[in-house]
C-alpha cells in the first residue's frame, strides 16, 4: 500500500509519494513547461556559436596567394607562390598548412590561381608541384595569358549575313548588293567539250569564234582516246599522233621475271635479305644485359627514374628585383571589383600626396628643425630699413622607393591611402615607415596607421611592404595585404579599414614577429 501526503503550498496542491517524486497536477505542469520553452528560445538567441548562412555566389574555399617573380611577368626568369590564406566559408586559415598531406591544399597540383592587379584579372598561374623553402611551402608552375574569344567554326557566311541584316528576305531594304557581272562573250565553251551553259534567259548565248579554248594535254601512250582532247587541238581534227615520240615507261624491277620489260632475272644477282633469327645451340650464353632478372640492379646514365618534378624551383632568397602580385583561387568566377578610386577633383591627389609626405618626413626625420625665433627688440627711432625677405625654404628631403596608392575597399566607402617609403643609409641610419590615412569631412588627413623601424630593428618590428588590395572572404570588401618582412624571416597579414580605424584580421605563419603598430 502506498503512502501519500497531500499539502498545500502558494495556492498548488502537491502531493509526495514515498519514492520521493514530486507529483503535479496537469494544470502546473503545463504552465511550466511554456516557461521552460520560453527559456530555451532566450538561450537559443543568446548561443555565441551561431553563424548566418553564407549566400548563394559564396564560395565554399578562397585561397589568397602571392606571387613572386624575377623578370617579365608573361615569360618570367623564376616565379614561385607564397600561400597566404584559405577562407573556408567562416574562418580565415593560413595557407601555408592547412589540409597538409604533405603540401597544402592552397598548392595541390593542377591548383589555378587567378593573377590580380588593382582587382583586375592580368593573368592565369597553373601550379605544377611544390616544395620547401626555409621551412614554408611554396608552389612552382607556369604562367598562362588569359583566354580570348574566338569565333565559332561553325559561324557560317549565312548566319553573318542574316546578323548584318536583321529584317528577311521580303523587306526591300536600300543596302547595296553586289552581283556577279556576266561575261560578254558568253560562258559557253567551244565544241568537243561536251557542256554548255545558258544565260538567265534559258538560251545558249552565241560563241565568238576568236575566243581562245583550253584543251586538256593528252599523253602519248593513250591511243584509244584520241577523240577527247589532245595537244594542240589534233583530236578536233582527227590526226594520229607521231609514231617516233619517245615514251616512257616504269622501269621493271630485275628481280621480277614476269615484269614488263619481259627479261628475265639474272640468276646469279646477289639478293639482300633480312637474316632469319639462327636456332640458339644448348651451350649459347645470354650476355648480362639480357638478363630478365627483376630483381637485378642496373646502371643507366641519365635522368632517375624517381618522380620527378614539373617545375624545378628555380626563384630563392630576396633578390632585389623581385616583384610581387596578388592571387586568389577559388570555385567560382565572379564578377571583377576594381579598387581604384576616381577623385572628383584631379588637384585632391597631389595636396592629399603631398600632405602624406610631410607626414612621413616627420616620422622619419628627415624635416629641419623649425628655426629659433628672433629676439624681440625694443622701440627706438631710427631711420627705416627695407625690409629683408625671408631666405627660401630647403627642398624637401627624397624619399626612396616612395609607393602611394589610393584604393576605395568598398562601394563609396571613400579614399583610403597607401605611403610606404624608406631613407638611404646603413643599419639604425635606414629607417623605414608605412602610413594608412583617410580624409575626414573637411578635407584634413587622418592617419589610422602609422609604422616607423630601421634595419637594425628588424626582428622587433618588420617592414610593412604593400603588396595590394584584395577580397579575401569573398564579401566584396577589400582588405590590404601587407608583406612583414624581418631581417631573418617574414609573414603577410591582412588589414581591415572600417569606421576611421584598422585592424589586423589574420597573420599568416606560425610564428609572430609583428610588433603593435603606433597610432
Amino acid at each position: 500500500m502506498a503512502i501519500r501526503f497531500d499539502y498545500s503550498r502558494g495556492g498548488r496542491q502537491l502531493s509526495l509519494s514515498k519514492t520521493g517524486l514530486l507529483l503535479i497536477r496537469p494544470t502546473v505542469l503545463a504552465a511550466m513547461a511554456a516557461l521552460a520553452a520560453l527559456a530555451t528560445l532566450q538561450a537559443g538567441a543568446q548561443y555565441p556559436g551561431q553563424v548566418a548562412k553564407p549566400g548563394k555566389n559564396t564560395p565554399s574555399l578562397r585561397s589568397v596567394a602571392v606571387l613572386e617573380w624575377t623578370g617579365e611577368q608573361s615569360h618570367p626568369k623564376a616565379s614561385r607562390m607564397v600561400p597566404v590564406s584559405v577562407f573556408d566559408g567562416q574562418l580565415l586559415q593560413d595557407g601555408g598548412i592547412y589540409l597538409a598531406r604533405p603540401a597544402p591544399l592552397s598548392l595541390a597540383g593542377e591548383v589555378e590561381y587567378e593573377l590580380k592587379e588593382n582587382g583586375k584579372t592580368v593573368g592565369l598561374f597553373d601550379i605544377k608541384n611544390a616544395g620547401q623553402e626555409q621551412g614554408s611551402w611554396v608552389g612552382y608552375g607556369a604562367f598562362k595569358p588569359l583566354p580570348v574569344a574566338r569565333a565559332k567554326p561553325g559561324a557560317s557566311a549565312a548566319a553573318q549575313a542574316a546578323k548584318d541584316q536583321p529584317w528577311g528576305d521580303d523587306v526591300q531594304s536600300d543596302r547595296p548588293v553586289l552581283h556577279r557581272k556576266p561575261h560578254s562573250g558568253g560562258d559557253t565553251p567551244a565544241s568537243g567539250t561536251g557542256s554548255s551553259k545558258t544565260d538567265s534567259g534559258g538560251q545558249a548565248p552565241a560563241t565568238d569564234p576568236d575566243r581562245p579554248t583550253l584543251h586538256k594535254k593528252t599523253t602519248s601512250d593513250s591511243k584509244s582516246d584520241t577523240g577527247s582532247s589532245g595537244d594542240t587541238g589534233a583530236a578536233d581534227t582527227g590526226s594520229v599522233p607521231d609514231p617516233d615520240r619517245p615514251t616512257l615507261h616504269k622501269k621493271a624491277s630485275s628481280e621480277d621475271p614476269s615484269s614488263s620489260s619481259g627479261s628475265p632475272g639474272d640468276p646469279d644477282r646477289p639478293v639482300l635479305k633480312k637474316d632469319k633469327k639462327k636456332v640458339e645451340d644448348v651451350g649459347h650464353v645470354d650476355s648480362v644485359a639480357d638478363v630478365t632478372d627483376p630483381d637485378r640492379p642496373k646502371l643507366k646514365r641519365g635522368k632517375s627514374t624517381a618522380d620527378s618534378l614539373a617545375v624545378i624551383p628555380s626563384l630563392m632568397g630576396m633578390p632585389p628585383d623581385m616583384q610581387q602580385a596578388v592571387a586568389v583561387s577559388d570555385e567560382k568566377s565572379g564578377p571583377e571589383h576594381l579598387w581604384s578610386f576616381a577623385w572628383a577633383n584631379a588637384e585632391d591627389e597631389g595636396k592629399m600626396k603631398s600632405a602624406l609626405e610631410d607626414i612621413a618626413r616627420d616620422a622619419l626625420g628627415l624635416n629641419p628643425p623649425p628655426p629659433p625665433a628672433a629676439p624681440k627688440r625694443t622701440a627706438v627711432h631710427t631711420k627705416a630699413r627695407k625690409p629683408v625677405p625671408p631666405p627660401a625654404p630647403p627642398e624637401p628631403a627624397p624619399l626612396l622607393d616612395e609607393r602611394f596608392r589610393v584604393f576605395e575597399l568598398a562601394y563609396s566607402s571613400g579614399a583610403t591611402l597607401v605611403l610606404t617609403a624608406h631613407t638611404d643609409g646603413q643599419g639604425a641610419q635606414e629607417k623605414f615607415v608605412t602610413l594608412v590615412a583617410q580624409p575626414d569631412l573637411y578635407g584634413n588627413l587622418m592617419v589610422l596607421l602609422k609604422s616607423v623601424t630601421d634595419a637594425a630593428h628588424l626582428d622587433m618590428t618588420p617592414r610593412m611592404r604593400l603588396v595590394d588590395a584584395v577580397d579575401a572572404m569573398a564579401d566584396n570588401r577589400g582588405e590590404l595585404l601587407f608583406e612583414l618582412r624581418g631581417s631573418t624571416q617574414r609573414q603577410f597579414a591582412l588589414y581591415r579599414v572600417l569606421r576611421g580605424q584598422v585592424d589586423k584580421l589574420f597573420a599568416s605563419g606560425a610564428g609572430e614577429i609583428m610588433a603593435e603598430a603606433s597610432k
